[in-house]
């Protein structure tokens, strides 16, 4: 009942954000001597509450955590390790740091939640009148303190005397709200009563109606590209950024108070960590507007740091375009989507606390303290470094089959949100929220830009192009050959290189370590008996990425050419296709597909590997370069 009250809860959006909030149950259990404890089981760190298991609950001895809760003071970073030493499994997740909390209310089943209506209400500057008015006199307000053992302190010093059994539930004003019941069903109803009365006293007073709602201008995607490529530098890593454009987005973006609202900090100091105090706010000079973020973050830190402390990047998380959208920014598609969930409710609380006299966040102070907090600086130390392309963007052609969704899967397991685009639709099933297809004719222009411009929407701007898209067409001598064959293959295998470059450019040149990467063919430095078109299309595009390398160096752009031989599972590699090319060499189809001085067959993950490290930072200083993925060739060699 703990995991499915938990998981309704969590799946509320309105009322658990990404890993917000947190929930326990009172019980017993046994430890490995056979001896009964009294045990907390209390949401673990990492987990949400939206899928939490059984396991994500750490089961903490409920006699330590009181006896903590009659500390005069204590560090979080010692409470963090006095709750590990309780745990009975010490296999379990760290316990929330709300634990102590959790174990001093008298009941079986707590919940706590940043409820969007109750923190509307309590971030104005008459928050306490207004919850007071909503909320009723069963509920205790109290005044805000930071999370961990101050807060549980405050409330036991408010709560020596209290009548439990009279009251409702804890308003943390600036913070969210704790109910309690002796069943799930009991503790869940109290949540979603008075989050429901604080609905109804938002919409009384007009507020759900104030949320401004407009569409768009369209917005120059170039300007986004740039804008990522400045935060991403401020970052000091790729940050995917993604761009909303719905109504509710587009009014806020339009609203003209903007610039003093979106910037008075977060709904909720747990968000914090993941949005920044406040966001970016710019018209259509990125390069100045996250000039003058830095200055300002930079500023902030100063204001209020120890000497102890060393500054985050100075990067913002999410950003205001102004009549254009709202962006957010993550080192992940992930982190892009929990700052830009986060972001949809910010904007319209902000405009709900609005109208009961203005939106009013914590002070500076009190959301440095956070920011900075020991607790949150331990959780992204032990995030890691994470994987080679993470935050990089690509756009890959002839994603749908062979080389190309070989090349499309590997550059998403590497971490780079992907766009594939092919003349064939792909499964749903196929696509993930990192690695998105759009049907695209790589011979019409139209397509072509359609589909590069998606990327740019969806992701913010482009990093990696991979120029795959082909045909090998059936083999026929020079004499024998008919027109369309031959135009055919120059078509698809160089013109149509030649147009996506030309869309891909304008991004690339505001790209994070910007890279093209060509596939051509073994067939360029040693063609084949009846494959005069396949041939000379593919040299074509060997020159052309070879000028493209001279032109786009200064830009950074980096060049570099893959040529493949014999990659059989793919779809150009029919039996008949394989058969014939055998005959044409006199050897049998087993020899042909092991003719190679390593005796090996060429996969076309093989060749995906090597795209990844291509654009990678392996080769970060490589451009203009041909590298075989053959087996080794000797009439290459």
């Amino acid at each position: 009942m703990r995991v499915y009250s938990s998981r309704l809860l969590g799946s509320e959006s309105s009322l658990v954000l990404h890993g917000g909030g947190n929930t326990s149950v009172k019980a017993t259990a046994l430890d490995p001597f056979g001896t009964t404890h009294d045990v907390l089981y209390v949401k673990g760190s990492g987990w949400d509450l939206a899928t939490i298991e059984p396991q994500g609950f750490a089961p903490v001895r409920l006699d330590l955590l009181r006896r903590l809760s009659e500390l005069p003071s204590l560090a979080d970073s010692a409470l963090v390790r006095a709750q590990r030493s309780a745990l009975l499994d010490p296999g379990a997740p760290d316990p929330s740091i709300e634990a102590v909390l959790h174990a001093m209310i008298p009941f079986a089943y707590v919940d706590h939640t940043h409820a969007d209506a109750v923190v509307a209400i309590t971030n104005t500057p008459n928050g306490e009148e207004h919850a007071r008015a909503a909320f009723g006199p069963r509920v205790l307000l109290v005044p805000y303190v930071m999370p961990g053992f101050k807060l549980a302190r405050t409330v036991g010093d408010m709560t020596r005397s209290i009548d439990w059994e009279g009251c409702d539930g804890l308003i943390l004003l600036g913070h969210g709200i704790f109910t309690w019941g002796s069943s799930a069903r009991a503790s869940y109803d109290a949540m979603i009563r008075l989050v429901t009365a604080a609905e109804e006293y938002l919409d009384a007073r007009g507020a759900f109606r104030s949320v401004r709602r407009s569409e768009c201008g369209a917005g120059d995607l170039v300007t986004l590209a740039r804008l990522r490529r400045e935060v991403s530098e401020l970052a000091g890593r790729p940050l995917v950024a993604r761009l909303n454009q719905s109504a509710e987005a587009c009014g806020f973006a339009a609203h003209e108070k903007v610039d003093s609202i979106a910037a008075r900090g977060p709904v909720t100091p747990d968000h914090i960590i993941r949005t920044k105090r406040v966001p970016l706010i710019f018209g259509d000079e990125p390069a100045d507007a996250a000039m003058s973020y830095r200055d300002a973050y930079g500023d902030y830190f100063r204001r209020h740091a120890d000497g102890s402390l060393t500054m985050l990047d100075p990067a913002p998380r999410w950003a205001v375009w102004r009549d254009r959208g709202v962006i957010a920014f993550g080192p992940t598609v992930a982190d892009a989507n929990v700052v830009h969930d986060i972001a949809e409710h910010t904007v319209a609380v902000i405009q709900w606390a609005e109208v009961l006299g203005g939106w009013c966040a914590l002070s500076e102070s009190d959301l440095f303290a956070v920011e900075y907090w020991e607790l949150e600086q331990a959780k992204l130390r032990k995030r890691g470094s994470g994987r080679p392309l993470d935050g990089r963007v690509a756009f890959v052609t002839g994603a749908a089959s062979g080389i190309g969704r070989a090349v499309a899967h590997e550059l998403s397991r590497q971490g780079a949100a992907v766009v594939g685009a092919d003349i064939r639709g792909v499964p749903s099933d196929q696509e993930t929220p990192t690695c998105r297809h759009f049907v695209c004719d790589v011979t019409k222009a139209s397509d072509v830009a359609r589909a590069v411009g998606e990327t740019v929407r969806q992701f913010g701007g482009l990093d990696i192009l991979v120029s795959n898209a082909g045909v090998f067409p059936r083999s026929a001598r020079i004499e024998e050959m008919d027109e369309s064959l031959w135009q055919d293959a120059l078509a698809i295998n160089l013109t149509s290189h030649q147009r996506v470059l030309q869309a891909c450019i304008p991004y690339l040149r505001h790209g994070v370590e910007p890279s093209v990467v060509v596939i051509g063919s073994k067939n360029v430095p040693a063609p084949g008996l009846g494959q005069a078109a396949y041939s000379a299309s593919k040299a074509g595009l060997t020159q052309l990425a070879r000028v493209a390398a001279l032109e786009l160096a200064a830009d950074g752009i980096r060049v570099n050419v893959l040529h493949p031989n014999a990659v059989f599972d793919t779809g150009a590699w029919t039996p008949e296709v394989l058969a014939a090319r055998a005959a044409a060499y006199g050897v049998s189809v087993e020899e042909y597909k092991h003719n190679n001085l390593l005796g090996v067959e060429v996969a076309a993950h093989d060749v995906a590997l090597a795209v990844a490290a291509l654009a990678g930072p392996s080769f970060r200083r490589t451009t203009g370069a041909q590298i075989p993925i053959d087996g080794g060739n000797d009439r290459v060699i």
